[in-house]
C-alpha cells in the first residue's frame, strides 16, 4: 500500500533513510509491521537489521527521542507536538518530548544570500546600515543574524533555510500515509490517534515556514497590549518581511531562564512571574489567542520589570465555547461537581465509549484531593497533572487545542516557581475566572446567546420541510445511499486480490500447459530445434507462468511470517 501512494522517487531514498534510523534505534519491530521492509527490497535497497548501536539500550522514551532528532525538522516538530499531549503520553515521555533541541551548523551567509536577495529587492548590506554576516542562532528551519537599520534601529533577520520545505513536504507525505498504516495495522498505536497528530503536525509546520504569518501572529497579540506598558512583543518591519524572512526588532534583555543575571539586574523576580502569568492569562481566558510555546527562552526580561515574548511560530485558538468549557470545568473542580468535569470530559472527548460509573467514582476521589482548598492556594500544575492520569486511564483524548493549552498552564505554572517559589499560578488565575463568570451572566450576553440560540433553531425549522421533502423522494426513488469504511478491511482485500491474480495466471498457466500438449501431437508446420514452434513458445509461456507463481506463493508466505 504505502508503494502505490509515494509521490515521487526522492521518497524512496528519505524512506530509507527513516527506516534505517528507526532499525538503529532498536525499532525493527515497527519497521517491519508498517511494511516498510518490503518496500525497500522492492527498492532494492539494503536494511541493516544488525546496525544497532548502544542507543538501543537506553530507555524507550530516549531512544525515541534521539531518533526524533535524527530524521530531522519535521520529527523533531512531531516530538514538540508530542510533548504537548499530556492525555496521551506518561511524564517520563513528555520530559523527553521537551528536551528535544533542533541543532544544526549555521550554514555560510553566502549560501543564503541568493535567496535573501531575491526576498529582499537588494543585497542586504545596501538596505540596512550594517548587517553581520555570522549567525546569532540557527535552528532546522531558520537562522537569525543581527542588522542595523538607517534610522539606528537594531533588529534581527530570521532566513529560511534554502530548499527546506521540499524536504518537510516529503515527510509530511511519508507521515500521513505512516500514520494512516498505523493506526489500521497497529492496534496499540491506534489510541494515539496518529492521523489527527500527523495533521496537527503539517498544520504548525506550514504556518511555521510562512515567516510573514508568524509576524501576523506576534501583531495581533501585541494589539492585546497596546495599553500595558510592561508587555511588549517585537516590532516588524514590514517592508521587509515575506514568507521566507522577516525582519522584527532586536530585544535586548535577560532571558527568563537566566535567574543569576534577573538577580544580578536587580529585576523583581515575583513582579516578573506575576505579569507574565497575568499577560498569558489575558491571552488564554479573555482574548482566545495565545502563546503556545511559553517556555523561558521565548520570554525575555527588560528594565523596570518589563515582560516581553518573543518567537510566535507557534500559537493556540480557543474558541469562545473552548473558553465556556474551561470555565465549566474549573467551576466543577473548585465546587466539587463530579457531574460538571464528567460532562466536560465527554464533551471533549467526543464520541469516546466509557464506564461513566467507572469514571464518576475515580473523579469523585480526585476531588476528594482537592477538597476544601480555596482556589488561591490550588496547585493548578498538579491538578491539571493528575486530571490528565485519569483522562489516559480511560482513553479519553483530548482535542489538540486544549492539550496544547494544558500545557501551556503546567509550562506557566513552572515559569513562574522558578522566578518565585512562592508563585501561585491559581491565584493569579481567580480573578480571571471570576470576571469571566461575571460577564457570562450578564443580562446582555444572555439576551446575545438567546437570540442567537433562537435564530438557530429558527433556521432549522425553517429548513426542516425541505429537508424532509428530500429525504422522503430519495426514499421513493431507491437512491439513499450509505458508506461505510471499515479500514481493518483494507488488507484483506489487498490479500484476496493477490488470490485472485494467481489464481488467474494459474489458471492461464494450465490452459497454456493443455492447449501447447494437444498442439504438440500435431503434425507439419515450422519447425524449431525439432518441435512445433507453437508449442515451443507456449511451454516457455507456461513455464514463466509457473515460475512467478511459484514465487509469488513462496514471497507472501515468507512476508506473513517475517
Amino acid at each position: 500500500m504505502l508503494w502505490e501512494t509515494l509521490k515521487s522517487a526522492r521518497d524512496l531514498g528519505r524512506l530509507h533513510e527513516l527506516a534505517s534510523i528507526l532499525i538503529r534505534y532498536g525499532f525493527g519491530d515497527i519497521v517491519q509491521r508498517l511494511g516498510m521492509t518490503g518496500l525497500m527490497e522492492k527498492a532494492g535497497k539494503v536494511l541493516r537489521w544488525k546496525d544497532v548501536g548502544h542507543m538501543a539500550q537506553m530507555d524507550p522514551p530516549q531512544r525515541v527521542r534521539h531518533a526524533l532528532e535524527e530524521m530531522g525538522p519535521t520529527f523533531i516538530k512531531l516530538g514538540q507536538i508530542l510533548a504537548t499531549r499530556v492525555d496521551l503520553f506518561a511524564p517520563e515521555w513528555i520530559d523527553e518530548f521537551e528536551k528535544l533541541q533542533d541543532q544544526v551548523p549555521a550554514q555560510p551567509f553566502e549560501n543564503l544570500r541568493t535567496q535573501v536577495e531575491e526576498d529582499l529587492g537588494d543585497t542586504p548590506e545596501n538596505i540596512f546600515a550594517y548587517f553581520d554576516t555570522e549567525a546569532l542562532a540557527v535552528g532546522s528551519i531558520a537562522q537569525v543574524h543581527r542588522a542595523r537599520t538607517d534610522d539606528g534601529d537594531e533588529v534581527i533577520i530570521k532566513i529560511r533555510h534554502p530548499g527546506i520545505r521540499p524536504i518537510i513536504e516529503a515527510d509530511l507525505r511519508l507521515l500521513a500515509r505512516l500514520a494512516d498504516i498505523a493506526a489500521s495495522e497497529i492496534l496499540e498505536l491506534r489510541r494515539y490517534q496518529p492521523g489527527r497528530i500527523v495533521q496537527q503536525v503539517s498544520h504548525s509546520l506550514r504556518r511555521e515556514l510562512d515567516f510573514a504569518s508568524e509576524c501576523r501572529h506576534a501583531e495581533r497579540i501585541a494589539e492585546s497590549f497596546v495599553d500595558d506598558e510592561n508587555i511588549q512583543v517585537p516590532k516588524v518591519y514590514w517592508q521587509w518581511t515575506s514568507e521566507r524572512i522577516n525582519v522584527q526588532e532586536f530585544i535586548d534583555g535577560i532571558p527568563a531562564s537566566d535567574l543569576n543575571r534577573l538577580k544580578e539586574s536587580d529585576l523583581d523576580c515575583k513582579l516578573l512571574a506575576r505579569r507574565g502569568a497575568n499577560a498569558a492569562l489575558k491571552m488564554i481566558l479573555e482574548d482566545g489567542f495565545f502563546h503556545a510555546d511559553p517556555h523561558p527562552g521565548n520570554i525575555y526580561c527588560l528594565p523596570d520589570n518589563c515582560v516581553v515574548f518573543i518567537d510566535f511560530g507557534m500559537v493556540g485558538n480557543l474558541s469562545e465555547r473552548r473558553r465556556e468549557q474551561l470555565i465549566d470545568l474549573i467551576r466543577g473542580l473548585v465546587l466539587r461537581e463530579t457531574e460538571q468535569v464528567i460532562n466536560v470530559m465527554l464533551d471533549w472527548a467526543g464520541g469516546t465509549q466509557i464506564q461513566t460509573e467507572s469514571l464518576a467514582s475515580d473523579i469523585d476521589a480526585f476531588l476528594d484531593n482537592y477538597h476544601s482548598v480555596p482556589l488561591k492556594q490550588l496547585n493548578i500544575a498538579t491538578m491539571l497533572t493528575d486530571l490528565t492520569i485519569i483522562m489516559r486511564d480511560y482513553e479519553l483524548i483530548l482535542p489538540s487545542d486544549l492539550a496544547l493549552l494544558i500545557k501551556v498552564f503546567i509550562t506557566l505554572e513552572g515559569l513562574g516557581r522558578q522566578l518565585d517559589p512562592d508563585f501561585d499560578m491559581a491565584a493569579e488565575a481567580s480573578p480571571f475566572y471570576q470576571n469571566a463568570i461575571l460577564t457570562r451572566y450578564q443580562p446582555a450576553i444572555l439576551a446575545k446567546r438567546s437570540w442567537k440560540n433562537l435564530l438557530e433553531l429558527a433556521n432549522v425549522l425553517s429548513d426542516l420541510p425541505r429537508d424532509l421533502r428530500h429525504l422522503l423522494r430519495a426514499v421513493r426513488q431507491g437512491t439513499v445511499q450509505m458508506s461505510i469504511e471499515i479500514t481493518s478491511l483494507d488488507r484483506f482485500a489487498n490479500e484476496l486480490d493477490r488470490s485472485a491474480s494467481r489464481i488467474t495466471v494459474g489458471l492461464v498457466t494450465s490452459a497454456l500447459i493443455i492447449g501447447t500438449s494437444i498442439v504438440m501431437t500435431v503434425k507439419g508446420g515450422p519447425m524449431v530445434f525439432g518441435l512445433p514452434v507453437f508449442g515451443f513458445f507456449g511451454f516457455i509461456g507456461s513455464g514463466i507462468g509457473g515460475t512467478w507463481l511459484l514465487i509469488s506463493i513462496w514471497r507472501g508466505g515468507h512476508d506473513k511470517y517475517k
